[in-house]
Parts: structure tokens; sequence; C-alpha cells
């Protein structure tokens, strides 16, 4: 045992003597917590932390006695296989060869159809007050998992839908579109990155907001575009990170397109269509003047191209 303080029958002896008085006699009570000094030794490992390794050869009454989990003979009870061999003859992969290829362009998004947001709302699993997001679809298990492209709204059992709702997915059909504006709701597709949507599973990211989004989840008055601007910047001190916005242009002009209900739309100018590379018919210079043809004459290619 190691050795403990006796700093009580000091105290108790320096009180008997009324010229000299070391401690106060509030701090008496404390004097009898004694504490070992052997507490490293009492450390131990939580129950189930780590699992006995298993020892194959000692005897049959543990289970991996005789053979030792191998099986009976052959190349793969003597010694390792490697990867790949077939016996000696030419391997598959050389006589067949490599098939199909990855195409980097593919995009990969969880479907979700009308008629079982339908049936989420009705079972109370979804709160059509409140916008429904990719976030709120993982978190009822609506889809199981979101793809690394997100969600893509599909317009099966289009007439089931009764329930006006406000969703925002990465894309939608044009039929879902009509079908969700039909019962009084609303769509809108914004960007997201595989990075994102983790993020805002998590809670760590705004699943609607970012820099240049101007998704307005309120009355189109004073007061909602008020409210709409608290909300979004106490968002913004509440997330960690930013939601990100498209830099490529085949996002760019997707986003930027009304027909799909992006969310980049509002930077469109009236008349001019969300292409980032060809001038909208009829439209001159970035001015927005209109093209003056001669009779007989014709526009070139070049010519509808803005750079």
């Amino acid at each position: 045992m190691p050795p403990r303080l006796q700093l009580l029958s000091r105290a108790s002896a320096a009180v008997s003597q009324p010229t000299y008085q070391p401690l106060a006699p509030f701090l008496y009570p404390c004097l009898n917590q004694q504490r070992s000094a052997s507490i490293l030794s009492q450390l131990s490992d939580n129950k189930g932390a780590y699992s006995k390794r298993i020892r194959v050869g000692r005897g049959p009454s543990s289970g991996y006695g005789k053979t030792s989990g191998r099986g009976h003979k052959g190349q793969k009870q003597h010694g390792k296989v490697p990867a790949g061999f077939n016996g000696g003859q030419t391997p598959d992969w050389v006589v067949s060869g490599s098939r199909g290829y990855d195409n980097p362009f593919s995009t990969e998004m969880s479907p979700i159809n009308l008629n079982r947001i339908q049936y989420w709302i009705n079972a109370g699993r979804l709160d059509p007050t409140q916008p429904i997001t990719l976030k709120e679809l993982a978190a009822s298990r609506c889809i199981h998992g979101v793809a690394k492209d997100g969600v893509k709204l599909l317009a099966r059992g289009k007439e089931e839908l009764s329930t006006p709702i406000n969703i925002i997915v990465s894309r939608a059909s044009t039929e879902a579109i009509n079908a969700v504006e039909k019962a009084g709701g609303t769509v809108t597709t914004r960007y997201y990155t595989d990075f994102a949507i983790k993020k805002i599973k998590k809670g760590e990211m705004d699943p609607v907001h970012s820099l240049q989004s101007r998704i307005v989840l309120a009355p189109e008055n004073e007061a909602g575009a008020e409210a709409a601007a608290d909300a979004l910047a106490e968002e913004r001190r509440q997330y960690r990170f930013r939601l990100p916005d498209p830099t490529s242009r085949k996002h760019l002009e997707y986003y930027r397109d009304s027909a799909h209900r992006g969310y980049l739309s509002h930077m469109v100018a009236e008349g001019h269509g969300p292409s980032l590379f060809f001038r909208t018919p009829g439209m001159g210079t970035r001015t927005g003047k209109k093209v003056v043809k001669k009779s007989g004459q014709t526009a070139s290619g070049s010519e509808n191209r803005l750079w």
C-alpha cells in the first residue's frame, strides 16, 4: 500500500495548542478524504473493446483443431493462391479482355416518386408545411440513401398527389413539376455535391441556401422578405459549412433554366436564354438589342456566339 498522509492527526494536535493554529476549522472535514496513489494499476479496457485472438491447431475441442479451418487437402490448404490464378492456364482477363468503360460524365441520382411522397405525408412521416429537402427525405427513410449527385423527382403516381408541397431536389421531370404545381405546390432544383450531401445529412450544412440562391420560402410581401432574410442570416451563423454553387457550364446552364425550375433562373435577364455560349435567337449584343437583318442574308453560326 502506498503511504497515506496523516494530516488529520497533525491538525488535531495543532488545535490542542492554543498558541498555533495551522489550518482553519472549516477545513477539517476535508482532511478525511484520503486517496490511494495506485490508481493507474486499476485501469482496464471496457468490456468488448477488443476480441481475443483465435488460436488454431490447439486440439479438436477448440473448434479449429485438426485442419484449422482450411479444409481437407488442396493448394488452398497447403499454401496461398494468387488472386486471379486459374490453375496455370491463361488467365480469363487475358483471354477475354476488359469490356465496357466508366462514363465520367454520368450522373447517379436517387429516384423519388410522387405517390411515395404522398404516402409518407399521409403516414405523418413528412411535414408538408415545411420545405422538403433531401435531408428530410433521407431522415424519414422515404429514400434509402442519397446518391452522389442528389435526388431526382419523378411523376409515377402523380394522380395520387393531393397535398401542396414545397420540394427542393437536384432534378425533376417535366410531368412531376406540372403535377406538383397543379396541386398548389412548388418545385425548386438546386445543385448538390457529394461532399455537400454528406454534410447536409449530418446537419452541418444548410440544405437550401447558398451565396447565389434566391429561394423564397416565405410569403411574397415585405414581411415575408424580412423573415426570409433573417432566416438566411441565422442559418449562415448556425451551420459550419457553406453550401456550394455550380462552376461548370453544364450545371450552370441547367440550373439557370426556368423550365427546370432552377434556383439560378433569377440570374438570366428577361428575354435571354440560360445558355452561356449561344445568344438567344432575336437578341443582338449583350445589351439586349435586337438583330436587324437585311433581306437575303443569313447569320452564320459564329455570329450567334457570345464569345
